[in-house]
């Protein structure tokens, strides 16, 4: 699959629609249009629509719908799913052909399926269409106008199986809308359906293979949000902060197939191996790694396939869930059940998804409803719908809470019938209620109330919110959104200190300590997170926190190598599962370290090779001995005999404090490497601020950490300290002037982050040292 050509097109896709888009929006609300006078609900829903969001989002909104409907109908259109292909030529390969669903209508002939199904389309809209296509209807494009309405009756048609990718009739307001901003020009060429039948081939898209390749679902929404994406990173650079509009891009990241196989086949794959170990399915799972000690008595029990239940609580486009429907399939299978009803008992009892993003959801659930036509012809027959969700913000004024709790029989207060009031901000983050849940578990099918039918509405969406929120599951699997609390807007940032306060540095923390609220007792937690949780100070109660609450089964430790789209320290990943109970002594768990491989292909194939032979990068350790280090880091890779160095020798901060140095807050402007300068330009021998200051200089040595040296190094930037650092002091609080009184004297110091070994360096007098180094000051 080339994805380089995904991204060119998504990229390209996003453009077009949002500008076409824009066209019919402004078109429709301007003064006398033929939406005013014609269709007056219309118009002002409309216009509520865009006071309330703001044009930008609404633009936004549609556009991407209308992508994911086009990329939709391409993926079941090679996959035959769709009887007469909507978006596709009848050659499938055929770029400048006609759509087959055109090509028949110029011929007179309509998909039984799509006009005489469901009523979505009578004689008169196939009127409209004939008339169009034979001159008798005046308008500049009527071939394009024609495909217009029998891609929308597709649209309503396929909106029975599943409404949450096409437009649902329920509300036919709505529904005007959304057929009303409806990208034209969609024949022409260089249109997005043109690109995409180019782009989206059948090889692409799986065909011919035993489970397609839904997987490019995934990769085309990354590379559709990825210009938001650096707007929003863009934005957070100059201090702007994310809310509801900013979460969803600045925390998507496609995981790399072989983690999701890896994550998955430790959590399902090990809970159903535990409880059946002679089922003989480990030796299809390539990245499965058996425990380390031969029982444990402490893991759930698993019955029946039916129980194994997989929560992903920030399931994006679906990935997590889509591999975890694969693995299903082979537990049902050897089970005896009929591969016909496998698909619809899978999305049924076990898989369940929740995300703050609408477009993300549905093409989760598009993937999995695409995972089970696969493996069954006869599915969409079945009505069964994926759960997934997209957590909205509920609230209710007091007047509201006192009707509900009269309709609910129940006596709830205000603060817990608004818990999703910010869900669009909080997500899966939010903590149902017992009591609320229980309202939730009981909530009757039928109700007949005098209830404002919108307000019976709102509670029902609440209460389905709270089920999948409230509920605990056998497995949780995640790539948890990644983003420091310097990023998140005043809402969020208070919330995940209040509520995650051990957590609190970024929110994948507060996912990993969430997730773990998720698990039934002895269930199974898989993760791909920041590895920053393992080492950093601000993670040590983290840490605590979780080394004796959760039994550490395995871990793949990336570095900053696992994502071939990005690098660098910042990103250092790692991917691990645990299980939800309390640890037992000698119950070790198994670590592959992988940060000197870079790229996910290596990675993936370094991982297997120690997976399935003994490798002198794979460690298997007793979780207790991280407790025995000052801070709990997870270094696993450490010998015993340093281990033991820490339980019988003398720790550095007895002796002496390590201290951090300053930080310019714009090294571009204050920093430079010595020879930039001139090296008698250079003063080298003050041993104190004050003789800085009186040398009238402007230049000085400055430890700044750096890469990798032993003893002595790292010595080549000087920093602009003219009358004791007064241009520094002046962009505070950018700036962050530290231990000033320590400057210039000889130290001792180490790089603050680094995922290899430490490295201890001398420095004589003279050197400022910065925030990114540490340094200790002997009193001798």
């Amino acid at each position: 699959m080339n994805t380089s050509q995904l991204q060119r097109f998504a990229a390209d896709a996003r453009r077009q629609l949002m500008n076409a888009v824009q066209a019919r929006l402004d078109a429709a609300l301007a003064t006398g249009s033929p939406t005013q006078t014609d269709m007056p609900t219309v118009f002002h829903a409309l216009q509520s629509e865009v006071r309330e969001h703001g044009q930008d989002q609404v633009v936004e909104r549609y556009a991407y719908r209308w992508f994911n409907r086009i990329i939709a109908f391409r993926y079941m259109d090679v996959h035959e799913f769709t009887t007469t292909a909507v978006v596709s030529p009848a050659d499938m390969t055929s770029v400048n052909a006609l759509p087959e669903l055109l090509a028949a209508a110029k011929r007179g002939e309509y998909d039984d399926t799509v006009f005489n199904g469901q009523g979505t389309v009578n004689a008169k809209l196939r009127d409209e269409i004939e008339r169009l296509l034979n001159g008798s209807v005046p308008v500049a494009d009527p071939q394009g106008e024609a495909y217009v309405l029998l891609f929308q009756a597709a649209c309503r048609y396929w909106s029975t199986f599943m409404p949450f990718m096409f437009e649902s009739t329920t509300n036919p307001v709505q529904a005007h809308i959304d057929e009303l901003l409806m990208p034209r020009d969609l024949l022409a060429k260089g249109s997005v359906l043109r690109n995409a039948i180019e782009v989206i081939t059948p090889e692409a898209c799986g065909v011919g293979t035993n489970d397609g390749n839904v997987e490019i679902i995934g990769w085309l929404y990354q590379f559709y949000i990825a210009e938001r994406k650096t707007q929003v990173m863009d934005g957070l650079k100059h201090s702007r902060k994310a809310g509801a509009a900013e979460i969803p891009a600045a925390t998507q990241l496609f995981t790399p197939d072989w983690i999701v196989r890896y994550l998955v086949q430790n959590t399902i794959g090990k809970l159903w191996m535990h409880s059946h170990p002679d089922c003989g399915l480990d030796a299809q799972w390539e990245y499965y790694i058996k425990p380390a000690n031969a029982s444990d008595d402490a893991m759930l029990h698993i019955a029946s396939a039916q129980e194994l239940t997989v929560c992903d609580p920030a399931c994006g486009s679906g990935h997590m869930l889509t591999y975890a429907f694969d693995l299903l399939y082979q537990i049902y299978e050897s089970e005896g059940y009929a591969p016909s009803d496998i698909p619809g008992m899978i999305l049924e009892h076990n898989l369940f998804g929740i995300d703050i993003d609408e477009r993300a959801a549905n093409l989760a659930a598009f993937a999995l409803m695409m995972k089970a036509r696969g493996k069954s012809r006869r599915f969409f027959r079945k009505q069964v719908m994926p759960h997934i969700i997209q957590v909205q913000p509920e609230s209710f004024n007091h007047e509201e809470v006192e009707s509900l709790n009269d309709l609910y029989h129940t006596n709830l207060d205000d603060a817990t019938w608004n818990i999703f009031a910010h869900a669009d901000v909080y997500g899966s983050l939010i903590q149902p209620s017992q009591d609320l849940l229980k309202l939730a578990d009981n909530e009757p099918d039928d109700i007949e109330t005098i209830l404002d039918e919108a307000l019976l509405e709102r509670s029902h969406q609440m209460l389905n919110q709270t089920r999948y929120l409230g509920h605990t599951y056998a497995t949780v699997v995640a790539n948890p959104p990644y983003m420091g609390s310097k990023n998140m807007n005043s809402l969020l940032k208070s919330y995940v200190q209040d509520h995650y306060t051990p957590a609190k540095a970024d929110l994948f923390a507060a996912f990993i300590l969430r997730n773990r609220q998720l698990l039934k007792q002895g269930a199974e937690l898989g993760m791909i997170t920041m590895q920053s949780w393992m080492f950093l100070s601000s993670f040590e109660e983290l840490r605590t926190n979780l080394l004796h609450a959760m039994q550490f089964d395995t871990m793949a430790h990336l570095g900053s190598g696992a994502f071939d789209s990005i690098g660098g320290e910042v990103v250092s990943t790692v991917v691990f599962t645990m299980k939800n109970t309390i640890p037992k002594p000698a119950q070790d768990g198994i670590y592959i370290r992988l940060v000197d491989i870079q790229g996910d292909t290596q990675q993936a194939q370094t991982c297997r090779a120690a997976i399935h032979s003994s490798a002198d990068y794979t460690f298997v350790v007793d979780q207790q001995e991280f407790s025995q280090i000052p801070g709990s880091p997870i270094v696993y890779w450490l010998p015993e005999t340093l281990l033991d160095t820490f339980s019988k020798g003398t720790m550095l901060g007895s002796i002496h404090h390590p201290y951090q140095g300053l930080s310019t807050g714009d090294n571009d402007r204050f920093v430079r490497s010595w020879w930039e300068n001139g090296y008698n330009n250079i003063v080298f021998d003050c041993v104190d601020c004050n003789m800085s200051f009186k040398s009238e200089a402007r230049w000085f040595p400055f430890n700044t950490g750096g890469s990798f040296r032993k003893w002595y190094g790292n010595q080549q930037y000087v920093i602009n300290w003219i009358n004791n650092g007064k241009d520094i002091y002046s962009i505070r609080p950018h700036s962050t002037i530290r231990n000033p009184q320590l400057y210039f004297h000889r130290s001792i110091s180490w790089s603050k982050i680094s995922s290899g070994a430490p490295a201890f360096r001398f420095f004589p007098n003279g050197y400022i040292f910065g925030s990114v180094t540490n340094a200790f000051f002997p009193k001798t």
